[in-house]
């Protein structure tokens, strides 16, 4: 799993040289911010079925054809599927707070979402729409204090360009 430490390393390793003095900021920055990413992801985990649930309904009222038969959304099934999916963002931008970088996106939820998505034909448009919800109900300081709410709104950030 790729975190800032690793990523700094691995670079400076392909490039056949010692991290710089750029390289270390970087690490001592990620550092620098790691209480506000734990908090965070203490808030998401302590929250994580009622922040996908919200994201999951923000998503079938904006999207409502889903509920038509045959679509992503017609059976309880595929109901729990979609819910479950929009957990599984929610629950891999935490695991990205922990370890300071997007290796858990990258790895578990970003490799290859768009063919799966394509194949399966899944619209991908519904998922930005649960992770934007969640990302715009995110408020300082009522729910998190306002590095914490950054770091957060980074990573949906990057999850979400990702799926677009």
């Amino acid at each position: 799993m790729k975190s800032v430490v690793t990523t700094v390393i691995a670079s400076a390793d392909a490039a056949g040289r010692f991290p710089s003095t750029s390289d270390l900021e970087s690490v001592q920055g990620s550092i620098q911010r790691a209480a506000a990413r734990l908090e965070a992801a203490e808030k998401l985990g302590n929250n994580i079925d009622s922040v996908a649930k919200e994201a999951y309904d923000a998503c079938i009222k904006k999207y409502p054809y889903l509920n038509n038969a045959g679509e992503a959304n017609s059976t309880d099934t595929f109901k729990a599927k979609c819910h479950r999916d929009i957990k599984h963002y929610m629950r891999l931008i935490q695991y990205s707070l922990i370890v300071g970088g997007t290796g858990p996106l990258d790895e578990w939820g970003i490799a290859g979402q768009r063919e799966v998505y394509r194949a399966l034909g899944l619209p991908t448009a519904p998922y930005v729409e649960a992770l934007s919800f969640a990302r715009n109900r995110g408020c300082a300081p009522r729910d998190l204090s306002p590095q914490a709410l950054t770091e957060y709104n980074a990573l949906l950030d990057y999850a979400i360009n990702s799926l677009s």
